[in-house]
């Protein structure tokens, strides 16, 4: 188990942004903040949907890297279990006290796969993805090793073009060889179509579900035809969640952005043209920074730059302001174009990232607001667990 944070011994500026209890006026820049108000929205509403919709959610601990978080989804929204991507990623959670964890993705090195083994001593359900029947056999020894059991999903390319098999021939093979292996369990199929999420029209994301949904209950049928069941159908995420939902074929998704939301996310539309950043979820999530310099009189610097963020998938947004933009980055600067110069030195802005699981992959801690003030400070408790 992880350790509790004794916050007595932690200083403000040098091993934590701020502590319970400080104004959010006080909080150093740049770091992390959630709107608690607006992620327990979030999360209750996701899980309300799922439950309306005969679900089960998985949520996708990559994307916030928090225990806390994921405890969060449970106890507010009803989630079932984590997903990640990372044996130690997996571990993190496994420690903190998550008892479902999906490695949603392949192990293939022998001292990750021993790892992978030892999960089940911790308390905790452990599954991964297995795209290779050559896989099997290194689990299913490691399995034994332990005494341990794996649970396997065949995962299917149904469109990510990454990781995956694409002919149900294949995903039968894989799941009779897991199903006869020693210390394995087949428990189903992974079957999360990546590529389309941030596809800005709703219809063109509907076109791809619908080849994923049309793989996915073939394999289904294959897999029923030789006496394999799925308990597991697994995936979705903040951009289809409702296409899966409809399926017929799905009955877990692995929706990870909707709790904060980020700017890239926020740019698509729903079947009526809104973006989703408008209604369907709220911004839970931003990036505090602090104006440090207006030297020059159309433009003002502030704290947050290339290290306090990713920028791959854009700059971000500034929060509630349409006078102002972020419109450059260095390394420990931002520029904020500012033609009426309405910004002054030591204003605090809300930054909402371009990308939010990344971002959150840079920063130690999450600074829970509400009302004005500090009401938590949660750990990124798997921050660097890429291994």
């Amino acid at each position: 188990m992880n350790a509790p944070v004794n916050l007595d011994a932690l200083e403000v500026g040098y091993d934590v942004p701020a502590l319970p209890g400080m104004d959010e006026a006080e909080i150093q820049t740049p770091c992390l903040v959630l709107d608690l108000d607006a992620l327990e929205r979030n999360i209750r509403k996701m899980g309300d949907y799922a439950r309306e919709h005969g679900m089960r959610h998985r949520v996708h601990g990559k994307m916030h890297k928090s225990v806390d978080v994921a405890k969060l989804q449970m106890d507010l929204g009803g989630a079932c279990g984590i997903c990640c991507q990372k044996v130690s990623e997996a571990e993190v959670f496994a420690r903190g006290g998550i008892k479902d964890v999906l490695v949603s993705n392949q192990v293939r090195d022998p001292q990750k796969i021993d790892r992978l083994a030892r999960m089940p001593n911790l308390g905790a359900r452990t599954i991964c993805c297995v795209d290779d029947v050559a896989n099997v056999a290194d689990l299913s020894a490691g399995a034994q090793k332990h005494g341990t059991e794996i649970e396997c999903l065949v995962e299917i390319d149904c469109g990510a073009g990454r990781c995956g098999v694409t002919t149900t021939e294949a995903v039968v093979e894989i799941a009779k060889a897991i199903d006869a292996a020693p210390g394995l369990k087949f428990g189903g199929i992974q079957a999360y179509q990546g590529a389309m999420q941030h596809m800005d029209k709703y219809e063109d994301r509907k076109a791809k579900i619908d080849i994923a949904v049309a793989m996915v209950a073939d394999a289904v049928d294959g897999l029923k035809a030789e006496g394999l069941e799925c308990d597991i159908v697994g995936g979705g995420g903040t951009g289809s969640y409702y296409f899966e939902s409809a399926s017929g074929v799905y009955n877990e998704l692995q929706c990870g952005s909707y709790a904060f939301m980020d700017a890239d996310y926020g740019r698509i539309l729903d079947e009526n043209g809104n973006r989703i950043d408008r209604g369907e979820w709220e911004n839970a999530f931003f990036l505090l920074t602090q104006v440090m310099s207006h030297a020059k009189e159309e433009k003002a610097i502030c704290d947050a730059g290339l290290k306090a963020q990713s920028v791959d998938s854009g700059l971000p947004v500034i929060f509630g302001r349409d006078d102002v933009e972020y419109v450059k980055c260095s390394d420990e600067h931002g520029v904020i174009a500012d033609p009426k110069g309405v910004l002054k030195v030591g204003e605090k802005l809300r930054l909402v990232p371009g990308h939010c699981d990344p971002t959150a992959n840079v920063h130690d801690w999450y600074v829970g607001v509400r009302g004005g003030k500090v009401e938590t400070i949660w750990p990124v408790s798997a921050r660097g667990k890429a291994y």
